[in-house]
């Protein structure tokens, strides 16, 4: 089912990019693995077309592209591009350029498959709310983040302040030296005893 869902997903994103596809196709017939550690390994060629499809052949994969499964939540947060940062690809030099090239530029056109279904002008400001929506999920994530810092900072002080550190290691040294002092003066109290 992983390997259904894989083979249609990246098909529907070739689909919409015709640069991709024959970048793919002067790779036709060859091979690779995409194996997420430790859940599943799924395993397709290139066809003439540019297109991935389905391969289960007894020979070991040409490229393997490698990613932990517990990368995969980057993929649906950041894109593509950023879960490709995390895949370790070996084996064919070019074939593997060339796939990397691919996932980390495959972009999916979310307003040309809303257009088929609710117009042009309402998949482009489906997309555009969609967007706005995003960019203030992200600006209140950070404000939230911000406020969770000068808050531990500021006003229930459990962290330290970048500004204070200078000052604050300052005091600790100081702190030490004295500390080492009194140590050594007891000790001199204690041989005249």
């Amino acid at each position: 089912m992983l390997s259904t869902i894989f083979l249609s997903a990246t098909n529907h994103l070739l689909a919409q990019a015709g640069w991709a596809r024959a970048r793919l196709q002067a790779h036709a017939g060859r091979t690779a693995r995409l194996a997420l550690v430790p859940l599943a390994t799924i395993d397709f060629s290139v066809s003439a077309d540019g297109h991935v499809a389905e391969w289960a052949g007894e020979d070991a994969p040409e490229v393997t592209l490698r990613l932990a499964v517990v990368d995969l939540p980057r993929l649906l947060v950041d894109g593509l591009e950023s879960a490709m940062r995390q895949v370790r690809i070996e084996g064919n030099a070019d074939f593997a350029e060339a796939l990397g090239f691919v996932f980390r530029h495959l972009r999916w056109d979310a307003e040309e498959d809303l257009a088929r279904v609710f117009g042009d002008i309402a998949a482009h400001r489906l997309v555009d709310t969609a967007q706005w929506l995003a960019g203030e999920g992200r600006r209140s994530a950070e404000r939230a983040g911000g406020n969770l810092v000068e808050y531990l900072t500021e006003e229930a002080p459990l962290l330290v302040p970048r500004a204070a550190l200078p000052g604050f290691a300052q005091e600790v040294a100081a702190l030490r030296d004295a500390v080492g002092r009194l140590d050594k003066r007891l000790e001199r109290l204690e041989r005249r005893r």
